[in-house]
């Protein structure tokens, strides 16, 4: 069974666990928390190694996360331990975060500038995008920073992408420069 399919369905059946017990926005709290914990290096390489056993990996999740986390979070995590699917949970964490998004009508927006925006100058494209018919009614909008656009932004969300940056100006002009028939038989005579 595929990686996608084995964290699609623990993901799911966590969501459905919350929901049921109304914990929903805890647990999405938690496994937020654990994406982050993940990143780092010791504790991803510990979750992914076959020499660490199943008891001992518990011991160490319950020291680090038994205070922090619900108790529905704990339980799962120690279940997937125990059934030695832990190597996955990076996956189903994400997968999980990903139904959430769904579940509450939430786009998410990768919004990309080639400087730092204003407050104000984001909460209005927030408004635009909330207007449009593109987007769902809640969105989380991701900002990122690259100077190599040259100016203007990038939009991206579902499978769109809106590219409004000067740098892509400049290829499409670099491109009709290229493609123009007109000036390549100017330069044949």
């Amino acid at each position: 069974m595929s990686v996608q399919r084995i964290a699609s369905r623990y993901a799911k059946s966590l969501v459905d666990l919350a929901v049921e017990q109304q914990k929903l926005e805890r647990v999405t709290e938690d496994v937020r928390s654990f994406k982050e914990l993940v990143k780092n290096r010791d504790f991803y390489l510990l979750l992914k190694s076959p020499v660490v056993p199943a008891s001992k990996k518990i011991t160490i999740v319950d020291l680090l996360l038994k205070d922090k986390y619900d108790a529905l979070t704990m339980a799962f995590l120690r279940i997937l331990i125990t059934k030695g699917r832990e190597q996955y949970l990076p996956e189903i964490a994400g997968e999980f975060i990903e139904l959430y998004k769904k579940f509450k009508s939430i786009s998410t927006v990768r919004l990309t500038t080639a400087s730092p925006m204003s407050e104000a100058v984001v909460e209005e494209i927030r408004q635009v995008l909330v207007s449009s018919s593109l987007t769902k009614d809640n969105i989380d909008l991701q900002l990122s920073v690259d100077p190599d656009i040259i100016g203007g932004f990038v939009l991206a969300f579902d499978d769109k992408i809106y590219d409004a940056s000067i740098a892509e100006k400049l290829e499409k002009l670099r491109r009709g420069f290229v493609e123009n028939a007109y000036i390549s038989q100017i330069r044949a005579r």
